[in-house]
């Protein structure tokens, strides 16, 4: 029996360390990596098949390359739980996610060993482009290298800056992580051996001197054999769209072989040409038997027994909204052909791929590229059909000129199904639906609603598929209801109103979305402390509902609006009616708008997040008892 092997990753807890191992130990160094990443995510949930498919990939890219000198910009972010682990943050890894703790994405303030931010996907070639054309403009050297994956490379912006990339010609290398296999066959022997010709200094010197001979003939035959060259290496490596954008393509290469990898990777590094692109491929969830046997690879997991790969799945009171969602939109696609739905490359996280299930031919998934989401829907909507375009609020930012050009100029009646309103806690300020509101009441012709609850999710479905006026939004958080009664099927609610839930006289709370619960639970306590208080739910923050407003302010001391959004929304509305109305002139109604603070707010658990941000019951009694004081004091004020 042989002795047990004396533990390596000890000795490579940042990348200058590492580069001291021989090339020998770093098969064990990758097998540590790849446990201490599963214990670490089975404490603290998180991203973690994408991880582990790029551990040898994150190991090799930091034993070649002089990290944090040459820039490493890891693509989303969801795969760098590895690389944290090997570039100081070991004794921190089981913060991940966790108040005060390590982000679940790259972030600059975080590390050196993070040039550049992340979570939305396909800005990595973009942001290397321009560290590359700063490295050239300041006379540096250094390497700079983007990772992304095959699944991000559906986005436009992959392209466009691969395009400004192959035409100018800087020197920037782009790692393919093709884990889906969408791309080239399997790799093995030949394709490893082909990876590391054409990446070789003799290779490129021979082709180098044959294109020199080349430039002697005639145009046509240069023209000839300059094609011939290109369409032969790209018969056999799959590599000729890469070359067509400018970029000299190696591979594909199998991420999980060392042997393959690193001679590829230091060659690539010694090149002094322009753009470089390697393919390489892995496998999701690759070393963990339970994510390569799962159909995600456990792309996203909450805590789980590392033996068995069981997840801790807390036990639901409620449904969630993103299910209550998809179950209304079928109901109502059951009773008319023309609803359709869209999301971009994000079906289970919208829930679209229940409705996928039942109306496969009316279900579409357009890729990372919410720009085109938002006008496909335009255009469906021209040809009569029904669109639900259901993308988070944080993406949803990125398809804003569309919204604006292609949808709301034109009128043209698309659904936006805005899911993740609000705080969203563990992947913190990136994934927060803060602006949508802001961003989205400002646009002309724009209806925009927020669900207080599951049931009013339903009926805002409703709502929305009966309106043929132009285009009409609703927005929902992340996470399960509240426990409402549901109705069987939802009930179009009638623009622009409201309801009232509370009468009082003294102050009036008016919600826009889920903080109506808190809404009414700071009722319960200021009643018990002798202030009566009125709760509404507004429903709209455009149309709003001037009449119920207006009514609010006439008999009541205090108006506070609540929002689980930013500045410039729902309660800058009602502030701009009741000017306009005169309802704020001397003597009249005090108005307080509750809003998201002006900040990106740290990753922790919602209700820490909500109660940080001053939009908990606790905070709206301490806004209305300090505004009520104001007020009395204005009255006394005026009687003398």
């Amino acid at each position: 029996m042989s002795p047990p092997k004396t533990p390596l990753l000890d000795r490579a807890p940042t990348p200058p360390e590492l580069r001291k191992l021989p090339e020998r130990d770093l098969k064990q160094v990758a097998d540590e990596l790849r446990a201490e990443t599963i214990d670490a995510v089975s404490v603290t949930g998180g991203h973690l098949g994408a991880g582990l498919g790029v551990v040898e990939l994150t190991m090799a890219l930091h034993y070649v390359f002089d990290t944090p000198r040459d820039r490493l910009i890891w693509d989303v972010g969801h795969q760098a739980y590895p690389h944290k682990i090997l570039t100081g943050r070991r004794d921190r890894i089981r913060t991940l996610r966790q108040a005060e703790g390590l982000s679940g994405f790259t972030r600059r303030s975080e590390s050196d060993y993070d040039p550049f931010g992340a979570a939305h996907s396909s800005t990595s070639i973009s942001a290397g482009l321009g560290m590359a054309v700063g490295r050239d403009l300041k006379g540096g050297r250094n390497n700079v290298i983007a990772v992304i994956g095959d699944g991000a490379m559906s986005a436009g912006m992959a392209y466009e800056a691969m395009n400004n990339a192959g035409a100018r010609h800087s020197r920037l290398i782009v790692i393919l992580n093709d884990n889906d296999m969408s791309i080239a066959p399997p790799t093995g022997a030949m394709s490893a051996y082909l990876a590391r010709l054409v990446s070789s200094h003799t290779y490129r010197s021979l082709r180098e001197t044959a294109k020199q001979l080349a430039k002697r003939l005639p145009k046509f035959f240069y023209d000839k054999a300059k094609k011939t060259e290109e369409y032969s290496r790209g018969f056999w490596t799959g590599g000729t769209l890469f070359e067509e954008l400018g970029f000299y393509y190696v591979g594909p290469v199998d991420g999980h072989n060392l042997d393959h990898l690193l001679p590829v990777l230091k060659n690539v590094r010694d090149m002094q040409t322009g753009p470089v692109l390697v393919h390489v491929v892995t496998q999701k969830g690759k070393g963990y038997g339970p994510a390569e046997a799962s159909a995600d690879k456990y792309h996203g997991v909450n805590t789980f027994d590392v033996v068995t790969g069981a997840q801790v799945k807390p036990k639901a009171n409620a449904p969630a909204y993103t299910r209550v969602f998809a179950q209304s939109l079928i109901e109502e696609a059951k009773r008319d052909d023309k609803i359709v739905a869209i999301t971009a490359a994000m079906p289970s996280g919208t829930g679209l791929d229940l409705f996928e299930k039942a109306f496969p031919e009316r279900s579409f998934d357009v890729g990372i590229a919410e720009q085109h989401a938002v006008t496909f829907a335009a255009g469906l909507a021209t040809e009569g059909f029904k669109p639900f375009c259901a993308i988070y609020s944080t993406f949803l930012q990125r398809g804003y000129d569309q919204l604006v050009h292609d949808v709301a100029l034109q009128n043209l009646p698309v659904r936006f199904a805005i899911d993740r309103a609000g705080l969203v806690g563990a992947d913190g300020a990136t994934h927060a639906g803060a602006f949508d509101v802001a961003y989205l009441a400002c646009l002309p012709n724009m209806v925009v609603m927020a669900a207080a609850d599951e049931a009013e999710l339903a009926h805002m479905v409703a709502t929305a598929a009966a309106h043929d006026n132009g285009p009409i939004a609703f927005r929902y958080p992340r996470g399960e209801g509240v426990g409402v009664d549901m109705p069987a099927r939802g009930v179009p609610l009638p623009i622009g109103k409201g309801r009232i839930l509370r009468e009082g006289h003294q102050v009036a709370l008016v919600s826009f979305g889920t903080r109506l619960g808190e809404a009414l639970k700071a009722a319960e306590e200021l009643s018990a402390q002798g202030v009566s208080t009125t709760v509404a739910d507004a429903r709209f923050a455009k149309p709003l509902d001037e009449e119920m407003l207006l009514r609010l302010a006439a008999s009541h001391d205090v108006l506070i609006t609540l929002e689980e959004g930013s500045s410039g929304g729902f309660g800058a509305a009602v502030l701009t009616l009741l000017s306009e109305a005169g309802a704020l002139d001397k003597g009249g109604v005090k108005v307080r708008a509750m809003t998201l603070p002006d900040v990106f707010q740290e990753h922790d658990k919602p209700e820490r997040m909500y109660e940080t941000a001053a939009l908990d019951a606790k905070s709206i009694v301490r806004k209305a008892l300090d505004t009520i004081g104001q007020s009395a004091n204005a009255r006394r004020d005026k009687i003398a």
